[in-house]
């Protein structure tokens, strides 16, 4: 059974989460334990304490903001209109991931994994699914779409997000736009991609 912290090392947890979510949310998943450490006013001791390896933090850190994205895709599910549904939920995604540069990393794996992403994905996917085949039922989606598809774009747009948060923080909206009606109105080319390209895209297996 796992012991509660004492009040002062619960404390210093909450500093440091606090700490590496600000630092992370400007400058990225790989603000060394030094930075963290000093922002915090905390010895590097305490750090690895509390976050013996970056896993651990990444996990710690970002569990509540990946529950919110899962939240958001079965929203989305409810919404009679799949298209609709679809969008909102990417968009609003991709909200969340402009605000916390560390958190569109994680997601879109631009870091090594963690295990509470793999269980985003696996749950989010079925859900994404069952979306496109609505959506490509009511003819709002070429015939073949996939959920490799959408992760696709999601990549795409947040490589613009990354590339242009400095100088143009909203130009990922119209990248999206973009990305969108080009995919509601393609002629997809070759044969569908397997679900296997998802975990590829995303870093989530070899």
């Amino acid at each position: 059974m796992t012991l509660p912290l004492r009040r002062d090392a619960e404390r210093n947890r909450q500093l440091l989460l606090r700490t590496a979510d600000e630092l992370m949310a400007t400058r990225g998943l790989d603000v060394p334990y030094e930075d963290i450490a000093r922002a915090a006013g905390t010895g590097m001791g305490t750090v690895y304490r509390r976050f013996p390896n970056r896993q651990d933090l990444l996990d710690a850190l970002f569990s509540e903001h990946i529950d919110t994205v899962i939240g958001l895709v079965e929203q989305a599910a409810r919404d009679d209109d799949a298209w609709a549904g679809l969008t909102r939920f990417l968009e609003r995604q991709l909200e969340i991931e402009a605000r916390s540069r560390g958190l569109g990393e994680l997601l879109r794996g631009q870091n090594q994994a963690t295990a509470v992403v793999k269980r985003a994905h696996e749950r989010m996917t079925p859900v994404v699914a069952e979306l496109i085949n609505r959506a490509v039922r009511a003819g709002q989606l070429p015939a073949g779409t996939t959920p490799a598809d959408f992760a696709t774009v999601h990549v795409m747009v947040g490589s613009v997000m990354d590339a242009s948060r400095a100088f143009a923080p909203e130009l990922w909206r119209r990248a999206l736009t973009i990305a969108l009606a080009g995919l509601r109105h393609a002629e997809l080319p070759g044969d569908p991609p397997d679900e296997t390209i998802i975990g590829r895209l995303y870093n989530n297996q070899d």
